[in-house]
């Protein structure tokens, strides 16, 4: 027969070994998707770079340029990385942009 000890209110002594566990949280942050663009034979560097400062925020041209070069001599670049629902936003407009898109990827 198992003895519980208890307080005087009721609780058990923190270091008994009947002590209720009290639950962890372990919290961790939210996964990071990537936006990826595809090399294609349709789509010129000048509307690449256009669509991504128009739609991904805080592109500067100069790496707009460096993405498109990116894409076209690797067949495929990283355009944004961060949180899910705005990485599926961006998938999404810079596909009916015309852009050739790579599924979204987890990082």
């Amino acid at each position: 027969m198992a003895v519980t000890l208890a307080t005087s209110s009721g609780e058990t002594p923190a270091g008994s070994p009947t002590a209720v566990q009290e639950r962890q949280l372990n919290r961790q942050p939210y996964p990071n998707y990537r936006v990826i663009v595809l090399d294609d034979d349709v789509n010129t560097f000048q509307h690449v770079v256009d669509c991504l400062v128009r739609h991904i925020p805080a592109m500067l041209p100069d790496l707009a340029w460096t993405l498109a070069h990116r894409i076209d001599s690797e067949g495929a670049a990283t355009v944004w990385r961060g949180p899910q629902e705005q990485a599926e936003l961006y998938h999404q407009v810079l596909g009916a942009e015309g852009l050739t898109m790579a599924p979204l990827e987890r990082d």
